[in-house]
């Protein structure tokens, strides 16, 4: 995709520039690069689920009690079909982190990637172990904030620690 966005965009085209990191122009290309595919799949899951939710029950009574489509998506609907959208995205945020050692290689980026592929080749054993530990810190984060986000999104969803028996 990044050389595919490079050859249309940056070649052909001239909108933005092929490579380097010096301006926000030069963000667009890998942005786009990193986000395509997982943009793809959580429009993807976002309709299915949707599409699930909306053929429950508890719809089929707000319709029959009056209320819009619009009161119906957002006060009802949304909700429940954001579950499993949110479930995907704790750990396709680490994910996109650690793909972007590709884009950064293709556009020339000089970052924590570069770092990573660099210490590989020089056999820079303590850099690889600090640069793993601090990815998997990030997906460990990025999976509290979505045991959080439930919470938020479904009331029903209580976060641990509450007394025995509730």
């Amino acid at each position: 995709m990044a050389s595919l966005l490079q050859y249309v965009l940056a070649i052909k085209l001239g909108l933005f520039p092929v490579a380097r990191w010096e301006s926000l122009q030069h963000t667009v290309l890998p942005a786009l690069a990193l986000a395509a595919t997982p943009m793809a799949f959580i429009a993807r899951l976002t309709r299915s689920s949707m599409l699930e939710v909306l053929s429950n029950d508890y719809i089929r009574t707000a319709k029959a009690k009056g209320l819009s489509k619009g009161q119906i998506t957002v006060k009802h609907a949304i909700r429940n079909a954001l579950l499993p959208v949110v479930t995907y995205l704790g750990p396709l945020s680490a994910a996109v982190l650690t793909g972007s050692f590709v884009i950064e290689k293709i556009f020339g980026i000089p970052g924590l990637g570069s770092q990573f592929v660099l210490s590989i080749s020089n056999r820079d054993y303590t850099t690889i172990m600090g640069v793993t530990v601090f990815y998997s810190i990030l997906l460990l984060f990025s999976v509290l904030l979505v045991d959080i986000a439930y919470g938020l999104i479904d009331p029903r969803i209580k976060l641990a620690g509450g007394k025995k028996g509730e």
